[in-house]
């Protein structure tokens, strides 16, 4: 199995592992604030980090960087793409906030070329065009959808699609001379203190049915970034991102199987063109026939 085909691997892991953890979020973001959701998130995902350079036996080594102010600024856009993120989730339903992140990807492919001279296909602009087509298509649902909270929810998940895009293309620049783990390590780190800064802004009590979701967040959020960052160190940023459309199957399936709910058909559509979207950079374009 060549680099290139392990790198596609761990990429459909990692959306599972990073749906698994929307869903998670989208159970305690309706009874916490956001920024205690991302204190426990990053918090306990330093602890699954740790393990993982413990076993990898990277420590302490893992732990040293050559370049402090890239994970500064990585954790800073990457702890406002988070918020946005679980803002979205707190709205939506988890194929809905899903798709929106879909955009990311999308939006992925012309920065690559300009910031990191990957080349992309020329039907990049029009795979831009198709994605927007959703996003206005889930807009307009989210309009006829009872009360004001789908709205936000829309603005949040663009919000995260456009910082997220940028994120990628960082972590794929960090990648160069910082290994997976200490990106994934210092990214919870700058999470965790932001998300400990909202403690003044005022917190919930925490019960039995909330504690779980937050440690599977917590859980699925670390072991994801350090499989996605890995991911990434094996393969262009361009070539992997596609592979994000996986996670609309599991978001799908966690919103008909734990909350009950299926998205109708302007959803259904909204979806279907930013997935179109999606794979459409990477749909193999036929040979010409020979004379």
């Amino acid at each position: 199995m060549t680099q290139q085909h392990i790198a596609f691997l761990l990429r459909i892991l990692s959306v599972a592992m990073m749906v698994a953890m929307s869903a998670c979020v989208h159970v305690a973001a309706k009874d916490l604030p956001l920024g205690q959701v991302m204190f426990w998130r990053s918090g306990i995902a330093l602890i699954a980090i740790l393990l993982y350079m413990a076993w990898c036996r990277d420590l302490p080594h893992a732990l040293f960087t050559k370049r402090p102010f890239g994970h500064v600024t990585r954790g800073v856009f990457g702890a406002f793409s988070m918020l946005c993120s679980f803002a979205s989730l707190a709205y939506l339903p988890v194929a809905t906030a899903q798709a929106l992140a879909y955009l990311a990807p999308i939006l992925t492919l012309p920065l690559a070329a300009w910031s990191l001279g990957e080349k992309i296909s020329g039907r990049a602009v029009f795979a831009v065009a198709l994605g927007m087509a959703g996003v206005l298509t889930i807009l307009w649902n989210a309009l006829h959808l009872p009360g004001e909270g789908a709205i936000i929810g829309v603005v949040a998940g663009l919000a995260y699609a456009v910082t997220m895009a940028f994120v990628r293309v960082h972590i794929k620049a960090l990648t160069a001379t910082e290994r997976s783990a200490t990106i994934s390590f210092y990214f919870a780190v700058v999470c965790t203190v932001i998300g400990l800064a909202s403690w003044p802004l005022g917190w919930s009590s925490i019960n039995a049915t909330l504690i779980w979701p937050l440690l599977g967040a917590g859980v699925l959020g670390g072991l994801g970034h350090i499989v996605s960052a890995e991911a990434v160190a094996r393969s262009s940023v361009g070539n992997l991102a596609v592979y994000d459309y996986t996670g609309i199957v599991w978001a799908l399936l966690f919103d008909v199987v734990l909350f009950s709910a299926l998205p109708n058909i302007w959803g259904i559509t909204g979806m279907a063109l930013i997935v179109g979207a999606a794979l459409l950079p990477v749909i193999p374009r036929r040979s010409p026939k020979s004379a």
